[in-house]
């Protein structure tokens, strides 16, 4: 690190738990955040604030002016611009020493499967079924840690499903593939501003000590907020040796 990546992450450095090492190792990453709304948002802004050396955020999506009541990477004046690209301008604004790069288009399949297989870690930062299950897919067949997060109403969870430990489950072994579950999307239900601040930002602290090798992650443990009562509830997740996805 140079004189002015010590000063700009001095107070991570000053932290037992990361040091100049931990910093390091965050300044040569590089991580996929998939979607820019809600929970992309918050989670992109703190991943490039501490600086991860490349950000690659995907969305297909353009602003809207519906998004500005909680997507805080997009401002009033890019509305009607692609999310990833506003994601981009604000992410280099805050930290021009990092790589950020947006692609607006909807990943799957063998592009997806690279794009995860260049990650040291995947945020999910998705709002459907098919898109979050088909990242545990190319996660699990890249061995890459997955950061995964949701929010409706004033409902929010997240976990993190990293295949590297032979233990731990997948997304899949807590969402079925080959079972239905109700579809809830914001447009239709509702959500509360600040809730996809804490899981977004939550998802990039679990991204963050993961790269660090900070403490434990949330693998084999899933999170329920509820933020009508600012609740939690700690789920433990086994792995289903019987799963479509990463079992035997």
């Amino acid at each position: 690190m140079n004189d002015q990546q010590l000063l700009r992450y001095s107070r991570h450095i000053l932290l037992d738990e990361i040091g100049i090492e931990g910093q390091e190792r965050l300044l040569a990453s590089k991580v996929l955040v998939i979607g820019a709304g809600g929970l992309g948002s918050p989670a992109a802004f703190y991943l490039a604030s501490a600086g991860i050396g490349k950000i690659t955020l995907v969305d297909n999506d353009i602003v809207d002016l519906t998004n500005l009541q909680r997507q805080i990477l997009h401002t009033s004046d890019r509305i009607g611009q692609p999310k990833a690209a506003s994601g981009q301008l604000t992410m280099q604004a805050l930290n021009p020493g990092i790589e950020v790069v947006a692609l607006q288009e909807r990943v799957e399949g063998a592009r997806l499967q690279e794009l995860v297989a260049q990650s040291d870690v995947v945020l999910d930062c998705s709002d459907n079924f098919t898109t979050r299950h088909a990242v545990n897919r190319a996660c699990v067949a890249a061995g890459v840690p997955l950061v995964s997060g949701a929010a409706v109403r004033m409902d929010g969870q997240i976990s993190v499903f990293d295949s590297r430990s032979p233990d731990a489950p997948c997304y899949a072994c807590l969402f079925p593939p080959d079972q239905q579950f109700e579809e809830v999307q914001c447009a239709t239900m509702g959500v509360f501003a600040p809730l996809v601040g804490i899981i977004g930002t939550m998802q990039a602290a679990e991204t963050l000590k993961l790269i660090a090798g900070v403490g434990e992650s949330l693998a084999g443990r899933l999170l329920l907020l509820d933020a009508r009562n600012m609740e939690w509830t700690s789920i433990r997740v086994k792995r289903n040796q019987d799963c479509l996805v990463c079992g035997h």
